[in-house]
């Protein structure tokens, strides 16, 4: 949720935020009404319960018929007192409605407009050039017995798929080459749960927008994560955190489960747009200060691990209309797919300032000693889409592929992987 005294001090800042995000920019004036009518209803219901205590008191003291009219008037301010309360729980159930629709304020840096809008900030390295014809994923990993999509759309259906051999070899190479990059950068390693309550989901601000892409079980009414950035944001929910000697930095390793609701026809061949994967998430609790500072050094433990892994990419700032509820500034790392002559996603990294932490009710102490709303940052270090870029990127003619250096003592010492 965003921070009520900000939108009073500047209602115009978040307009042109809910503006740039393609949003409706009168849930502001909605939200500032929601605000004002739960202020007037709190100080209503407070005026009342105090002259009620007072009323008491002249009860405890009087006699007779005084005593009468006095018990007479408490019963008719005891009604007023108790319509108080039921309006006033109606303006905040009504306020946290209102304020829990209204996005992330962005930063401002972060480009206005929709998916096509975003800004190359840079490129690095070159996209290879072959002298054959170029094989995708799907057939490079097929013929190296890593993939089989048939028996996983057998077993599951579609977009679920084997990692056989060297693909499951890959992928937990990837995923142990990037626990140990998070371990020496002072992460602390997790493996989180992948079920969670609702409230957890929420918080995260999964259940708006995109509440069509996670899978619910209803009769446990819990959620399969997308992410373990989700379990990590509920790992503090309600604590009162000490940052006095910097940021907590987490990286979780999970299972991810997601519906990919409304991409029917998009990315169906190979792995990549699926419904589950592995990924290894890292997350940061720090002071609203540090956020910019710490969403840099996500998007540097990003880069390394693409360099070591002799990856081509670019880095986007993501637009305002392609962010999640929560972010308030998103950077993507895309890796350069050679079948496809396009960079695609490999990796991101969103600030969410003290949006998430709002919800979950997570805070820290400032040097005054008094307790303020944490913010939250998330980034991604590998994902079984990685495999993608590594199989299309280090494929030489024979069918073969080249294993990265920095990879190969994850992968047992292999150079290389050989139809």
């Amino acid at each position: 949720m965003i921070d009520l005294k900000t939108l009073r001090e500047d209602p115009e800042a978040v307009r042109a935020s809910q503006r740039a995000r393609g949003e409706d920019p009168s849930l502001v004036d909605a939200l500032l009404a929601a605000d004002e009518r739960r202020r007037s209803a709190v100080a209503g219901a407070d005026d009342l319960r105090a002259e009620q205590k007072r009323m008491g008191k002249e009860v405890g003291k009087a006699t007779g018929e005084e005593r009468e009219q006095l018990l007479s008037r408490a019963k008719e301010l005891a009604s007023r007192v108790k319509e108080a309360e039921a309006e006033q729980t109606a303006a905040e159930a009504e306020l946290d409605r209102v304020q829990r629709a209204v996005a992330n304020i962005i930063e401002p840096e972060t480009p206005p407009g929709g998916e096509q809008d975003y800004v190359v900030l840079k490129h690095v390295g070159t996209p290879p050039e072959f002298d054959f014809e170029v094989s995708d994923h799907l057939d490079l990993g097929t013929a190296l017995g890593a993939l089989d999509m048939e028996r996983g759309a057998k077993v599951s259906g579609a977009r679920f798929y084997f990692l056989t051999g060297v693909g499951a070899q890959l992928e937990l190479a990837l995923l142990n080459m990037a626990a140990a990059s998070a371990t020496a950068a002072g992460f602390t390693l997790t493996v989180p749960p992948v079920l969670v309550r609702p409230e957890i989901m929420e918080g995260t601000g999964f259940l708006g927008a995109h509440s069509s892409e996670v899978y619910h079980l209803q009769e446990d009414d819990l959620y399969l994560v997308g992410t373990s950035e989700v379990p990590l944001a509920g790992y503090h929910q309600g604590e009162i955190l000490d940052l006095s000697e910097g940021a907590r930095r987490y990286a979780g390793w999970s299972t991810c489960f997601r519906r990919e609701a409304g991409s029917y026809g998009k990315d169906t061949r190979g792995i990549i747009r699926v419904h589950q994967f592995n990924k290894l998430e890292m997350f940061v609790y720090c002071a609203p200060e540090q956020a910019r500072e710490e969403h840099e050094r996500l998007l540097a433990a990003e880069e390394d691990m693409l360099g070591k892994l002799e990856l081509p990419y670019r880095v986007i700032d993501t637009a305002a209309g392609d962010l999640g509820d929560s972010a308030a500034r998103k950077f993507d790392c895309e890796a350069w797919f050679p079948s496809q002559q396009e960079y695609r996603e490999l990796t991101s990294t969103s600030n969410c300032t003290t949006f998430q932490a709002r919800r979950l009710n997570v805070r820290h102490r400032d040097e005054e000693g008094g307790n303020r709303i944490a913010a939250t940052l998330n980034g991604t270090l590998a994902t079984t889409r990685w495999i993608v870029a590594l199989l299309e990127n280090h494929q030489l003619a024979d069918g073969s592929v080249r294993v990265p250096e920095a990879l190969r003592p994850f992968m047992g010492g292999k150079e290389l992987l050989t139809p």
